[in-house]
């Protein structure tokens, strides 16, 4: 029996993350929703195996093989929305990379109103890696607020936190000056920085991520992007 074919099939949800469509927990979103097919026929569950021989489809629109893997670092303006799909009164991030043929996606989000650091890619596996609890990546950001910071706001954002129904607490917090602090953290939950400062009684009136693990947002221009070098990379797993 030849088990060559056999042997080289990988489950749908992986093969689809590998030719840039998504994340791969994305790419189960697609699968589960009835909007991929193979063959012809929905397929509906994530690990059905597929390889380069079989015909993939996405809303109609035929998966290729394995891309040219892409990877940038972006200074994310407020007034963006880290998603796929938006309308005519919705700024998506990946507009900004309109000169790119590729199929991108960001890595993880940022709320509407937060700028920073984000990672845009059509690298599923890697994505994966970057926003997987396991891999611990810190996070800091910098929060302006609305009033000065006392020694007891840094005690009480210090103290963490329920986001989302579980107890956090960061991993460090520094006053920058008069009305600015940073923090850092790890689990990364939705609006996690904001609910810890107004846990504080701090509003936080700009926040911006500055670092993601050993990658420093710099001098990047906000609205600008850049390739990630291997080394950039790496850095963010140090």
């Amino acid at each position: 029996m030849d088990t060559s074919n056999f042997e080289k099939k990988q489950r749908l949800s992986k093969f689809m993350a590998a030719a840039g469509v998504a994340s791969r927990r994305a790419c189960e979103e697609f699968i589960f929703s009835g909007r991929v097919k193979v063959n012809g026929q929905a397929a509906l569950l994530p690990q059905t195996m597929v390889n380069d021989t079989d015909e993939i489809l996405l809303d109609g629109k035929k998966i290729g093989n394995a891309e040219k893997k892409l990877y940038f670092i972006l200074n994310k303006p407020t007034g963006y929305v880290c998603s796929t799909v938006g309308n005519s009164k919705t700024k998506l991030v990946l507009d900004l990379f309109e000169d790119q043929p590729e199929r991108l996606f960001t890595v993880g989000r940022l709320d509407k109103d937060t700028s920073g650091l984000i990672l845009v890619t059509n690298d599923g596996h890697f994505a994966n890696k970057v926003i997987h609890p396991s891999s611990g990546i810190h996070k800091e950001y910098l929060a302006k607020t609305d009033q000065e910071i006392t020694a007891e706001h840094l005690i009480a954002i210090s103290q963490g936190t329920v986001v989302e129904g579980v107890f956090v607490k960061p991993l460090r917090v520094t006053k920058v000056r008069k009305g600015t602090v940073k923090v850092t953290v790890v689990e990364g939950k939705k609006r996690e920085v904001r609910l810890l400062l107004d846990h504080a009684g701090l509003e936080v009136q700009e926040l911006c991520r500055i670092r993601l693990g050993g990658l420093h947002l710099g001098t990047l221009p906000e609205g600008q992007w850049k390739p990630l070098t291997d080394r950039e990379r790496n850095s963010i797993f140090e």
